[in-house]
């Protein structure tokens, strides 16, 4: 029986109707659960085991039956860890417990870092023009405003040590038995510390510990590696990440002067303020949860913030926009949330369009046009840039189409060539020798060796003594249905790997044409030049403002003799994963070249593509579709 199901396009702004197997969302949530990355923390894997022995002995040692509740069942590996421990029996149902694990504590750290505040707040953006610098000011409002409550996850392991100052000690927040019922209403934590330096309060980095037992012998932690106990055996994973937190407002503090780190919960989530009151008095303190009144937070993700406040990246804008830019240039900026029309305008562009297809975003930049002046000096219009019309823009014909491009429905690089569909909508309301920037945009790839990531794509075998074939068996029958063949995104900061091959273009899209009707093809083979395992094909988008000037989601330099990749860290980059995943354990060698096809599909603004090692059985390309 076959089901229908709709999709946004993210490539062409369109709402599809497909049909799909009645199987397929049991597939994909199989698919892309990574469940076997958890069976691969030999580390938790070890703990728990060890947990479990010793809860199953004190029940015994008083003289009871050993009956286990496992939580969240899962593969099972627990309730069989209880049963081969001396469980009498293990049941999925709650009343007491012996409870393993047994307690959970939240730490935290106050730090100043820049560039992890600057995914939470809009910085002053400097533009050099030829009468001087101008300065494009965030409202005050979004400077006031306390943002998202919502946690940022991420490997914090990844972030370098010189881009944080730490301001205070490792301070434990609270903690949680879960042998004890947990209450559900709103509370807070408060611990009093000295600022190791002076500074500007800003982020709280956070983590937390298990303890398997009530004696607190057998403990597992998240902690990074400047505040874990071994850090050459730390275990890596992805399930189990850190976290950041941003204050509502950043504050200075003073070395030796002592304050109040304050952890607030609720049944949802976890913010932090900071007190300069005692603990006792902040023991009663419950502070509203924070809500974003700003729009920005909504609209943009940690990222974007990141992105937009990246002044290297904005200085590159306008050097291009500086050889395109006209007195009487007409310019139209159809970007979501976008601040180039901006730009346009301090550049000396004599009428400046932008669309904004959201009402949060067109809200957003109302507030940002009217802190900065200019709200009668750059028309704003809230429409989807195909529906525009001749009278939406002054009966004035575009001299200047301005895109990042960026849009909020984009998931995988190649989503941003909505933009060539908007160029290709909007061309009638071009004028002659109206230029595009960016002109054109251009699809990578680079073959890869993780140091971790492939985790998730591997196959467990054999944990802590138990055959979990059955597990991967499930999870390769779900990847085959169809994820096997797609590729999916992933910060590459965060997950350090090595080129073994040279960066290869495999598409070219020029936006100074409109989207063609016939396919665009790639075929070819990508030589490996260093040993390794081939793990994945890594693809990003690189889009080229002028011929001179060149942006790219993906690789920012060339690799470094042994391999090392420096990634664009406001981008996700496509990773896809070669079947099956190379064993660790094998030794380098295999195959030299990885051949791949790819199409890209106008009529869909699909991209189809298949990469194959070179000693991997034949099997027709491209068979599987990559949204």
């Amino acid at each position: 029986m076959k089901i229908f199901c709709s999709r946004a396009n993210p490539t062409t702004g369109s709402v599809e109707w497909l049909e799909e197997d009645e199987h397929y969302d049991y597939h994909q949530e199989i698919a892309r659960s990574s469940y076997a990355d958890m069976l691969h923390d030999k580390d938790r894997n070890v703990k728990y085991y060890q947990g479990i022995r010793a809860a199953v002995s004190r029940v015994k040692d008083r003289g009871q039956k050993a009956l286990v509740l496992d939580i969240g069942t899962g593969t099972g590996l627990l309730s069989m860890m209880a049963v081969t421990a001396g469980a009498d029996f293990c049941y999925a149902i709650e009343e007491n417990c012996e409870a393993v694990p047994h307690r959970a504590t939240v730490y935290a750290q106050l730090v100043e870092s820049r560039r992890m505040w600057s995914w939470n707040k809009l910085f002053p953006i400097r533009v050099q023009t030829s009468l001087g610098e101008q300065v494009i000011v965030p409202p005050v409002d979004l400077e006031n405003c306390p943002g998202a409550p919502s946690v940022c996850d991420i490997q914090l392991n990844q972030v370098s040590p010189a881009d944080f100052t730490v301001l205070s000690d490792v301070l434990p927040m609270f903690s949680i038995d879960f042998s004890k019922q947990v209450s559900s209403s709103a509370a807070c934590h408060s611990r009093q510390f000295e600022p190791l330096t002076s500074g500007r309060a800003q982020v709280v980095l956070s983590w937390w510990d298990i303890e398997m037992d009530p004696e607190g012998k057998i403990r597992c932690t998240t902690a990074p590696f400047w505040a874990h106990s071994d850090p050459e055996e730390m275990q890596w994973r992805d399930h189990w990440m850190q976290c950041v937190y941003f204050l509502p407002q950043e504050e200075p503090v003073v070395q030796g002067s002592a304050l109040c780190l304050v952890a607030h919960h609720d049944d949802y989530c976890v913010w932090y303020s900071l007190q300069r009151t005692s603990p006792e008095k902040n023991e009663r303190v419950h502070q509203m949860r924070p809500v974003c009144d700003c729009q920005a937070h909504l609209l943009w993700n940690r990222p974007r913030f990141g992105e937009i406040n990246d002044q290297d990246r904005t200085d590159r804008y306008i050097q291009a926009l500086s050889t395109v830019l006209k007195p009487d240039s007409v310019c139209l900026c159809v970007s979501d949330g976008s601040l180039l029309s901006v730009l346009a305008h301090h550049l000396g562009v004599e009428q400046v369009f932008t669309v904004e297809s959201s009402a949060a975003s067109h809200k957003l930049l109302r507030k940002i046009f009217k802190a900065n002046h200019l709200e009668d000096k750059i028309n704003l219009i809230e429409k989807r840039p195909e529906l525009l019309t001749s009278e939406d823009l002054k009966d004035r014909k575009v001299s200047l189409l301005l895109g990042e491009p960026f849009f909020t429905t984009s998931l995988l690089p190649w989503h941003n060539l909505y933009f060539w569909y908007v160029r290709t909508a909007v061309d009638r309301h071009l004028g002659p020798g109206a230029v595009v920037m960016p002109q054109a945009a251009s699809l990578h790839a680079v073959v890869v060796e993780f140091r971790d990531l492939w985790r998730i794509r591997s196959p467990c075998g054999d944990c802590e003594g138990f055959d979990v074939h059955v597990m991967d068996d499930m999870i390769k029958r779900a990847l085959d249905f169809r994820e096997s063949k797609e590729a999916e995104p992933h910060p590459l900061w965060e997950y350090p790997c090595r080129s073994l091959s040279e960066p290869r273009q495999i598409l070219a899209f020029d936006f100074r044409q409109l989207v063609p009707p016939r396919l665009l093809c790639a075929e070819g083979t990508m030589e490996l030049r260093r040993p390794g395992r081939s793990h994945a094909a890594v693809l990003w988008m690189e889009y080229h403002l002028t011929p001179e000037c060149t942006l790219s989601t993906g690789l920012l330099e060339p690799a470094d003799p042994e391999g090392g990749c420096c990634w664009n860290p406001h981008c996700k980059q496509a990773v896809y994963f070669f079947s099956p995943v190379p064993d660790p354990r094998a030794p380098l060698g295999g195959p030299q070249t990885v051949s791949y096809a790819v199409e890209f599909h106008p009529d869909t603004g699909d991209i189809t593509m298949e990469f194959r090692l070179a000693d991997t059985p034949d099997s027709p390309l491209l068979s599987n579709k990559v949204a």
